[in-house]
């Protein structure tokens, strides 16, 4: 599974949500579940791409900068 920077993603649900808690009340999901998603332990699934851009206030153009920013690889 490829390795996601999230930090961008994890800072706008903070500032709009207010916790990643409450993100993940309006998700659905336990907290536990969006803790895992923003850890790479779990990849998102399309529709919750849309629906977290739609919660967020982002458009889908946005995208790619808050879900695919790549974490470097040391060698």
């Amino acid at each position: 599974m490829a390795k996601y920077n999230y930090a961008k993603l994890t800072g706008k649900i903070v500032e709009v949500f207010g916790s990643q808690k409450a993100y993940a009340r309006f998700m659905g999901w336990a907290e536990r579940t969006a803790s895992e998603k923003l850890n790479c332990n779990s990849e998102f699934k399309q529709g919750e791409i849309v629906k977290t851009v739609e919660g967020l206030g982002l458009s889908f153009a946005d995208i790619p900068e808050y879900f695919f920013a790549r974490i470097a690889q040391r060698n």
